[in-house]
């Protein structure tokens, strides 16, 4: 009895001890990191976040930034591309060219569709590689964030780059973010690395406003048969484990991989369509989602 009292004082001891280590720890880390600076002009940020690649991160950025001007006339929409390595924006939003300097050296973004637009892609030729170590993709980084004149925006969406690297902790620890969206595909492959994507940004104190469930079915033109490709609420079945919500699934179509390779983004070229209004519903649960976050 006496070695049973004495082993679970010395546990409570040891637990006691834990706990104090990881409070100073956190406290440490704290005082390291470096104080969050708003971006002159833009009022909330929205960050589009995957745990992999190929699972259209970047065509969903594209058409999430022109389905919130879409619905709403009235708001100020501008679209970073954060993908250093591999920039998509200048295709994606067909646009070309170098931008121009204001009297205080801050660089113009170049804009189409009525959206402002920064991207590495503007700074290198098209087909030239960025081979660049950690600390020059970092100030990069920073150059697209902080040397632009942004004008006055009412939602900055950010396309972040693949994975839980150096870059979205850049840019989650030196910018205020209203919060992150979560693309994945319904596959089990896209669904794990989604989490690791979400769980990260839990842990840099994001919010997570929710998942879109992208490429979710394909319905055949000619006989209509829907077919789920990459399987069936992957997604759906993630943001409920995650205890997040699912801001709407996006259908494996033609028409978004055609208008997407044209620059012609399907929100604004067939505006119309079941896949741009799809876009439009994910962009509505977006604002509800930073509303509610706000409250």
């Amino acid at each position: 009895m006496m070695y049973r009292c004495v082993t679970q004082r010395n546990y409570s001891l040891d637990c006691a001890g834990e706990r104090a280590l990881q409070e100073r720890q956190r406290q440490h880390m704290a005082r390291g990191l470096p104080k969050q600076k708003p971006i002159a002009g833009v009022k909330e940020v929205i960050v589009v976040a995957s745990g992999k690649g190929g699972v259209g991160k970047s065509t969903t950025a594209v058409n999430l930034a022109l389905g919130l001007m879409a619905n709403d006339q009235s708001k100020s929409v501008g679209l970073l591309d954060a993908d250093v390595y591999g920039p998509s924006v200048p295709k994606l939003m067909n646009l070309k060219g170098n931008p121009e300097l204001t009297d205080k050296n801050l660089m113009r973004p170049l804009v189409n569709f009525g959206i402002p637009c920064m991207s590495m892609g503007f700074l290198v030729e098209e087909v030239a590689p960025i081979v660049w170590r950690g600390l020059m993709v970092m100030s990069a980084i920073e150059k697209l964030v902080r040397q632009v004149d942004w004008g006055n925006l009412d939602y900055l969406v950010i396309d972040m780059p693949p994975g839980t690297g150096d870059v979205q902790l850049s840019i989650t620890q030196n910018i205020p973010i209203a919060g992150a969206v979560i693309v994945s595909t319904p596959q089990d492959i896209a669904l794990l690395d989604a989490r690791r994507g979400a769980e990260m940004f839990r842990k840099v104190n994001v919010p997570v406003l929710g998942l879109v469930q992208n490429m979710s079915v394909f319905q055949c033109p000619k006989c209509n048969h829907q077919t789920h490709i990459f399987g069936l609420d992957g997604a759906k079945e993630l943001a409920q484990t995650l205890g997040v919500e699912m801001l709407g699934d996006i259908p494996l179509h033609l028409n978004i991989r055609e208008t997407s390779d044209k620059g012609q983004p399907v929100v604004v070229s067939s505006p119309d369509s079941p896949e741009a209004e799809a876009y439009r519903r994910v962009a509505a649960a977006v604002v509800r989602r930073l509303a509610e976050h706000l409250r």
